[in-house]
Formats: structure tokens, sequence, C-alpha cells
């Protein structure tokens, strides 16, 4: 599903009155060509860069590695440093710290101005004539806007990173990016955060139309270099690049934190604007229309999308699998009462599930707290039979971490998320029998644990009234069940935002598997995977906090190693979505939404104030043997955030969801039916208004796909203005 842009987080300057700076006049400037290399401008030059861009692959893309006068260049880069201010901002997509919009240099004072003469000498050189015409030759991409300057300075430190989009939004052309790495200390590849590019390939759908898919696998990476510009035509459906997270540096070594800043000028160019040379009345309605062509085309793809959902009625699985574990006469009335565990119904779970969740008492309290938040978290799930074999497997599977960076997967028969621009990960399904409508239980499996309780727990009857029983929920035979297995590798893998649209609530859960490394604030594992508690009053962990969710290696303590205090990402985040369905937060964030808008309850660039968030509505950290079950409504957003390669191991878990059949959910006479996690009244994420194009957003051109993509951007974490001292 594409994702759609909400139109206020704009960076550009969208307005249609001429800069104050006559040296942004389509006239030529005098003396411009002395702030670029000196050979740019030459004919051989320009030739040399046309050829190479018609060459280039994955898709066209220029590279220049020295663009602007060194002597300049500095200049900026000290000014910044000294006098620019920068924002951390993390959504579910990228994770960097930005400046404001750099076209809104002339609404400064004049004291201000004075503090930053090269940098608005630097970007009216990047949008005179004279370089708009340079790229229009070497991109053939058309004419571009002098007036509408879209650009922002962005810093990505150890952790920061970009996920997979394509750029496409508004009236944008091109893109460009220019490197202002630290001049002195030339910029090393195994820091990471190279422009990442990714191929398409030709795909006919059932319709038996054309459309290009994303390949899951980057093909091309570009590392920073100081002074070297990047740049692409913004292409929908085929732009598709990602930044690299930046490394931390190995333990034991924190003097190259600071050599390893990433500093860039990002943006874009804009078609002409009205009284600027190439201007045509009526072409950002067409390019709109075409956005939405594009939308359409990229929807067309969704059924090359991977996993495909598997959703199958329990009336089903009750006949064609379930019901092998009883004898005959019981399988008669195995579900004539959802609220009544029966003795075989007993000894099935109890050879999966702790006896302490099984008792009338616990599933009484289960029932109420699930009544009243909408949500359980349950530690210490498994039995610890079941959950030792479980916890072989998967330390048996786990990357070592020289090769958490690799394409390798241990595992047989699983398969590779994609597209890239929706999510990545790697799954595994449960086998199908009988033409797909059960599921099989092949105990040749080389992950058998897994396969089990994908196969042969949660489709039981047994599950399904204990299921019932402690939400409350009658779960009926025309219900239905999907699940699969995931594991989210280190420095490779995340889900990014989706909302839920179906009419009716739905149940969903995920049993944590994660046995490396301490992933939420202040947990660790004893030696046998246990989330170190107070013996039984640690399982009955019922009601979790859910705005509390940063994943961090090691604790909160302040006098701690900050090295040992590292975010690494890997939680699950479910929150309030927008309450018109029509408009979606925009995948990227726009640097001059702070500065617009600073009283917003909600910023769509900001999850977090003060560790308090009243989007978040549940927040599901790696974990070893925690069952976490959520009642997801319509709207409610999910995602999975991208996993740092310093994590001490991957986020593994088995993720099912259950579908009310056509009439919706009944409560049953043990509770009542939840209301689903959702914003409360008045509470969430607001809109702005705006228009959809004006969104100069992170570091390298982020921003995903369209205006109309509805695949939206959660922003979550702390915002607040910081000054860079990346010298």
């Amino acid at each position: 599903m594409k994702r759609k842009y909400e139109a206020e987080t704009s960076t550009s300057n969208g307005d249609s009155q001429p800069f104050k700076k006559a040296l942004l006049s389509s006239t030529h400037t005098p003396g411009i060509h002395s702030q670029f290399h000196p050979t740019l401008f030459e004919p051989k030059t320009l030739t040399t860069y046309q050829a190479a861009y018609q060459d280039s692959h994955p898709y066209r893309h220029g590279v220049i590695p020295a663009l602007i006068s060194d002597t300049l260049l500095r200049s900026v880069r000290t000014e910044i440093l000294t006098h620019i201010s920068f924002t951390p901002k993390e959504t579910d997509i990228y994770k960097i710290q930005q400046s404001g919009d750099l076209a809104n240099l002339d609404g400064l004072d004049s004291a201000q101005l004075a503090d930053l003469p090269s940098l608005v000498t630097l970007r009216d050189a990047l949008y005179s004539a004279e370089f708009r015409a340079f790229l229009e030759d070497v991109t053939g991409a058309g004419k571009l806007s002098g007036k509408k300057t879209d650009m922002a300075i962005n810093i990505y430190t150890p952790g920061s990173y970009l996920l997979c989009h394509d750029d496409v939004i508004g009236t944008r052309r091109v893109s460009y990016i220019l490197y202002l790495t630290d001049p002195d200390e030339p910029w090393q590849a195994e820091w990471g955060g190279g422009l990442r590019l990714y191929a398409t390939e030709q795909k006919r759908n059932k319709r038996g139309e054309e459309v290009k898919v994303p390949l899951p696998e980057h093909v091309k990476v570009i590392p920073p270099t100081w002074g070297q510009l990047s740049f692409f035509a913004v292409q929908p459906g085929e732009s598709f690049h990602d930044v690299e997270e930046v490394y931390h540096p190995p333990i034991g070594r924190p003097e190259e934190e600071k050599k390893r800043v990433r500093m860039a000028i990002s943006g874009w160019y804009h078609i002409p604007q009205e009284g600027e040379d190439g201007y045509e009345e009526g072409l950002e309605q067409k390019l709109a229309e075409k956005s939405s062509l594009s939308q359409l085309q990229g929807e067309e793809a969704d059924e090359f999308d991977e996993p495909q959902p598997q959703f199958l009625r329990f009336d089903q699985l009750d006949k064609n699998h379930a019901k092998q574990d009883l004898e005959p006469d019981q399988a008669e009335t195995a579900d004539d009462d959802l609220t009544l565990l029966t003795e075989a119904d007993l000894n099935l779970l109890l050879q999966y599930i702790s006896p302490s969740y099984l008792t009338p008492e616990m599933t009484e309290q289960l029932a109420s707290s699930f009544g009243e938040n909408s949500f359980l978290q349950l530690d210490r799930f498994l039995c610890d039979r079941f959950a030792g074999s479980l916890r072989e497997f998967v330390s048996q599977h786990e990357i070592p971490d020289s090769d958490a960076n690799t394409n390798e997967n241990k595992c047989s028969e699983w398969r590779t998320a994609r597209p890239p621009h929706k999510h990545r990960f790697s799954f595994k399904q449960p086998p199908l029998k009988n033409h797909g409508s059960s599921l099989t239980n092949d105990p040749s499996r080389e992950d058998l644990p897994l396969t089990d309780l994908m196969t042969h727990l949660f489709p039981s009857i047994a599950f399904r009234k204990w299921l019932s029983i402690i939400t409350g929920l009658t779960i009926d035979g025309d219900a239905s069940l999907d699940i699969l297995a995931r594991r989210f590798s280190r420095g490779k893998d995340y889900a990014l935002a989706s909302a839920y649209e179906g009419e009716n609530p739905r149940l969903e859960f995920s049993l944590g598997c994660t046995v490396s490394g301490r992933w939420q604030t202040g947990e660790a594992y004893d030696d046998d995977g246990h989330a170190n508690g107070d013996g039984p009053s640690a399982q009955a962990n019922v009601v979790a906090s859910s705005a509390n969710g940063k994943t961090i290696n090691g604790t909160q303590d302040e006098n701690s190693d900050a090295a040992n205090r590292i975010e690494v990402g890997g939680e699950e985040i479910y929150m309030a979505g927008d309450d018109d369905d029509s408009s979606f937060v925009s995948e990227k964030d726009g640097a001059s939404s702070a500065i617009k808008d600073a009283s917003r309850k909600s910023d769509p660039a900001i999850y977090k104030h003060d560790d308090e968030n009243d989007a978040i509505l549940f927040t599901d950290p790696p974990a070893w043997n925690r069952f976490s079950i959520v009642l997801r409504d319509r709207g409610t957003l999910r995602f999975v955030k991208y996993i740092s390669a310093a994590a001490e191991g991957d986020r593994w878990d088995i993720k099912g969801v259950v579908e009310a059949g056509e009439g919706g959910w009944d409560e049953n006479e043990e509770g009542e039916e939840g209301e689903g996690v959702e914003e409360e009244e008045g509470e969430g994420v607001e809109e702005d208004e705006g228009e959809g194009d004006e969104h100069s957003y992170e570091d390298d051109y982020t921003t995903e796909s369209d205006p109309e993509q509805d695949n939206q951007r959660y922003s979550f974490i702390e915002g607040g203005s910081i000054c860079a001292d990346a010298k």
C-alpha cells in the first residue's frame, strides 16, 4: 500500500513571490562561476556528466565529486557548526537531526543573516540560473524553478538512518545531496551512511498490467564524500533509495563517535513557478494526476507483496486439523461453550502454556484487565519444557555479530518480506494442506518448535477458547486466523507504518521469541532466558505501559556508560491514526513543522515530548517468552522500528491476527467487549493545513513515494532543539 502525504509538513518555499535575493532571479549572475569548481561549466565537463548520467544504474543518477569551491564550503560548514541548531527527529522511516528550512533564510533579520553569509551564498549558487541550467542539461528532467527552493541541513550521527522511499511528492523534479562531512577526516565506507539505490523489476499483475516492483536488496552504494553532490530525477515508483545506518564504533573506541558525523545539505528542485521560464499552466495539476495514477499502479502491485495473508476460518481449522487431538465424542461438542475449558482442552494447553495462566483466578484477572485496557502482556508464557526447546532452536539460528550485515539467512524455507518501501524481515508461514484449507504439522521440519506453535497450538479449539475467555470476545467458527513467524535482523530489518482499515476491531497477538541481548529499558534476562523479576509476580505482568517502550542496550542508570545505553529499535508500536481516514500523516516530516506550529499537541514529526505522547497506544519491545494481545481498531497504526546494527541480537516473534466473522464480535458472558486500542477523543495526531508538495524533510531527500501514498509516516521520539557539536 502506498503512502498518502499530509500537506502541512513541507519545508519548501512555495511562495510565488520572488526572493529578496537578486541572485535567484532568472537572469545570469555575474561571478557565480567562482562559487563552483573551476571546471564545472566547461563544455567537456557537461558532456562527461551527461554521458555518465545516461549510463547509470539502477536508475539514472549523477555524482559530482567536487561541486563547490572548497573555501566556500569550509566556511559554510563552520557557520553551520557555530550558528545552526538541529532538532532530533525520529519516525518509523528515519532517525536524524535536522535544521529548519534554508529557504527561509531571507526571513531572518540582518543580525542573524550576518552570521550566515557563506550559507546564503551557497543557497543562492545552488538555485542560480547557471547551475539550474547545468542540471537541466545533465538530467533532461525539464526546467527547474529558482523561486521555489526546498533544502535543509541533515545530520546523521551513529544510529541514524533513512529507510527506503522514492522521494515523490508534488512538484519535485530533481533530488540532491551535498555532503559536508569533515574535510580533514575522510569518511570511511565501513562507517555506513551511504546512499543506497534499489532496482525495480517488471511484473504483470492479474489484470495483465505491467507494474514495477522494487527488489528487496539495494544494488548500489554511494558513500559520503566531502564536497560531493549526488542527484537524480524524481521518478514515481522507480527512484527508490535509502540512507544506510551510520554505525556505532566498536565498544572501547568511543572517540570514533565524534568522527562519524554525516552532515549534508539536501533538497529538491521543483517545476517552474508562474513568471519563470518554462512555467506551464496546469502542469502542477497534471503532476498531481500522475501521482494519483502512480498510486493506483502501486496498489495494483500489492499482489506481489510478501508475505500475503493466509486467513483460515476457525471452523475449517477445527474440522480439518485441531479436532485431531480430541476423541470423537468430544469433537462433537468441542465448541459448544467457548467459556469453558474441558479436561481435553487443558491437557493440550498444558503442553505449551504455563499452568498459572490457565487457572480460573488468573483468567478472570486477565479478562478484567483486557476489558479495561484492550491489551495484555504475559511474561513467561510458555511452560519451561517447551520454552527450552524453542530457545534452543532460536539460539542455534542467531546470526553471529560478525555476520549481522550479510544477506545470509541460516533458516531454510524462510523468505524475505518485500517491497522494501513497506517492510523488510525474514518470515515463515505455516505449511498448508488440502489446497490451503488447513494447516499441517510436519515433525521432520528443522524449525519444529516454531512450526508446532503455528500449526498445533494457536489454531486449536483449546487456544481459541482460552483466548475467548481472557478477552471477553466470542471467537466462533466464522472468525479467521492468520499467523506467521518473523525474524528482524539487526542492521537490516523493519516494518514501516500501516493502518488497519477493517470495519470490525481485530485481535492481534504476538509471542516474543527473542533470546539475545537487553532490549527494553531496565530489562535483562537470567541464564534461562527469563526476564529478571520477583518470582510469580513477574509472570502476571498483565498491564503494560503503552508509551514506555524505548528499546536500548543496557539499563537506564544515569551514571552508566553512554555506550551501554544505545537505543537500538526493534519495538513494535501501535499508534493512533488521524481521525480523518482520508488524510494521513506524511511519511516525511517537514523540517519546518516545529517552526511553523510548535504549539501543536501532536506534531507528526515528534513522537515523544517529556517521555509522554498520547498517540502511542501500545509498545511491544523484543522479549523472550512474552505473549502480547491487542484489540486493534480501524485506523490504528502499527510498525516495527528498524533494528540498529548495534543491537545484541535479532527480534524473533510469532505474529497472529484473529478477525471476526461477518457479524462482528459478540461479547461472551465472562467479560465485556473491548473498545479496542484507539486514540481518545480530541487526542492524537492533528492535521496541519498546507500543500502536499511542500515537504522538505529528512537529510537525503527523504520521503517516500507520492502525495497520495497511504502507508503513513509516524514520528515518535523526543523533539527539542540541540546545538550541533560535530566539530
